[in-house]
């Protein structure tokens, strides 16, 4: 298995136990470069949560299908190699916007492109999706956002590297426990935003 092989689906609800356990291995557990383990305990997200956001039809999650042959035409085996959330926000006053989350990939894979692939291919529906309606031109352009934890100095610079800013919006990392438990008092999620190009140019 290899970038050259990545393909997505949208998630159904047969998935919800393997892309919860995806979640949490991925940002809970000291594997691979992304996990948040030295940030937050306990875990990413809970069945439920995923479920909703299943049924909700402006959110989109994707997710990588291991199967048996590595690639698209093979028999899946019910474990999930990468996921990423794609939330359409078509009411903002300001324009059309996207957020971006659940961006996952299996820490076996991490370091080969996988990651590039599925961040990409979330990039171009989300914008291909909020530049296709009606009510926006073809020459503007639709806002991506996501948000990132304080003290990911390495995480941060992948963003930056596939045209990321920061946008000085930051909020405290809530302490409900619905998704983990905070290590350290001055944990912020930061913001961050891409311009997408514009429809004729995708």
């Amino acid at each position: 298995m290899n970038k050259d092989t990545v393909f997505l689906r949208q998630a159904q609800s047969k998935d919800l136990d393997a892309l919860k356990q995806l979640l949490d291995r991925c940002y809970r557990q000291a594997e691979g470069w992304t996990n948040e383990a030295d940030l937050v305990a306990g875990i990413r997200t809970t069945k439920a949560e995923l479920a909703v956001v299943i049924a909700d039809p402006k959110h989109y999650i994707f997710v990588y299908p291991k199967t048996n042959t590595g690639d698209r035409e093979g028999q899946e085996t019910g474990e999930l190699l990468g996921c990423i959330a794609v939330d359409i926000n078509s009411n903002v006053p300001s324009g059309d916007n996207a957020y971006i989350g659940m961006f996952a990939v299996h820490p076996e894979l991490q370091g080969e492109g996988v990651g590039n692939v599925i961040l990409q291919a979330a990039e171009t529906f989300a914008s291909r999706h909020l530049q296709g309606n009606k009510r926006q031109s073809a020459a503007q352009t639709s806002r991506l956002t996501m948000s990132i934890l304080s003290h990911r100095p390495e995480l941060l610079a992948y963003y930056e590297r596939r045209g990321y800013k920061l946008t000085g919006v930051s909020m405290p990392f809530p302490e409900d426990g619905n998704n983990g438990e905070p290590k350290r008092k001055d944990l912020q999620l930061l913001e961050l935003e891409k311009l997408s190009l514009p429809l004729a140019e995708l």
